[in-house]
């Protein structure tokens, strides 16, 4: 079983897994960094400071200033401001990644036309070389 194990892990699809992982993790960190320290500032701006997150409604009784006077009062509320900011978060951050994977995608793209355009020219075809036999053939 030891062995298994050890091939299983050996297998290149686990280590480029693993390595997809950990750059997915520190690239997560960029691209929360990105959206929270760059864009939402700007859409700030835009919106005038308007701020979702602090919006809520309260499902018990008393009255509380913010959401985290509620939470920290231990009243059931309602947060859908939380909501609308995640959803607004998440909106952002996938613009962002497909901007991204574009751009590599247009890399990748321009580097295999060069190799392409590189390439040494491909041969005779199969059927110039019959060509070329029947003619020779001819000729004798």
């Amino acid at each position: 079983m030891l062995n298994e194990f050890k091939n299983f892990i050996a297998r290149g699809n686990v280590v480029d897994m693993a390595v997809g992982i950990i750059i997915g993790a520190a690239f997560t960190a960029i691209v929360n960094s990105l959206v929270s320290d760059l864009i939402n500032p700007i859409i700030g701006v835009i919106t005038g400071g308007l701020d979702f997150s602090n919006l809520f409604v309260n499902l018990g009784s008393g009255d509380y200033a913010s959401l985290a006077a509620a939470k920290d009062a231990g009243a059931p509320v309602f947060a859908y401001g939380a909501f609308i900011t995640a959803v607004i978060n998440f909106l952002i951050i996938a613009f962002v990644v497909f901007l991204l994977v574009k751009a590599v995608n247009k890399i990748k793209d321009a580097a295999l036309h060069k190799e392409e355009a590189e390439a040494e020219p491909a041969g005779p075809t199969e059927l110039d070389v019959l060509l070329q036999i029947r003619d020779e053939l001819k000729k004798s």
